[in-house]
């Protein structure tokens, strides 16, 4: 999952970019609103997470401008604020969900999870390829009914893979979702951790899951009944 923190705070900024990339988010991070409209645009993220009080354009701006341009990104706004009315005008200009400063980053986290259950276009709560199966919300990997052990980072690219069951992804596709926008392209990372998760999907069970498309990329597909 790839999450925008539109933050100018550079302590907060590096706070929620540690925290996040810990929990297995891929994360960028944006200083003022003229960028973050930049980058909300130009690339596929799953949730942005804005504050208000931005240099060039504040987060109402940037939030009403993503939304006038037809965006639905999932967007939780953060605010210092505790007035009303600026929670309402928030809402109004188009964000999801509102989380005031200061707070604890364990409401900060499910307050994302609850974004992304609820998507524009709806995503079945449980994934399933074959006899394996992952909870997004749960974070519960199982194959057979075993439970599988994941990193973060290999839970996100498994999530990722199963989102899109049968489509080959390139290795471009999977590192900009799961790492970040800086993302080294030459780098093994990815079949890294496809290996990885091939020893804990695929090794001991039958039939394989995990496919290699030469020279295209990697995809998640169980056979044919």
């Amino acid at each position: 999952m790839r999450l925008l923190v539109v933050e100018d705070e550079p302590g907060i900024a590096a706070f929620l970019r540690q925290g996040l990339t810990e929990e297995g988010y891929a994360v960028d991070v944006v200083g003022d609103g003229e960028r973050a409209i930049e980058f909300a645009l130009s690339a596929p993220y799953d949730a942005i997470i804005l504050d208000i009080l931005l240099p060039k354009k504040d987060g109402f701006q940037v939030c009403a401008e993503l939304r006038r341009r037809g965006l639905r990104t999932p967007i939780l706004m953060l605010t210092a604020r505790g007035a009303v009315e600026d929670r309402v005008r928030g809402l109004d200009t188009g964000a999801d969900d509102y989380l005031m400063k200061p707070f604890a980053f364990a409401e900060l986290l499910a307050r994302v999870r609850a974004l992304l259950r609820r998507p524009a276009v709806a995503l079945p709560t449980l994934l399933q390829v074959g006899d394996l199966t992952l909870d997004p919300v749960t974070r519960r990997v199982e194959r057979a009914g075993r439970p599988i052990e994941l990193t973060p980072r290999e839970f996100s690219l498994l999530e990722l893979l199963m989102r899109h069951p049968g489509q080959v992804l390139s290795r471009t596709q999977i590192a900009e979702h799961v790492w970040n926008y800086n993302f080294f392209h030459q780098s093994n990372v990815v079949d890294v951790y496809v290996r990885y998760l091939r020893r804990k999907i695929d090794d001991g069970f039958q039939p394989r899951l995990i496919h290699t498309v030469r020279g295209a990329g990697y995809k998640i597909e169980a056979p044919r009944q």
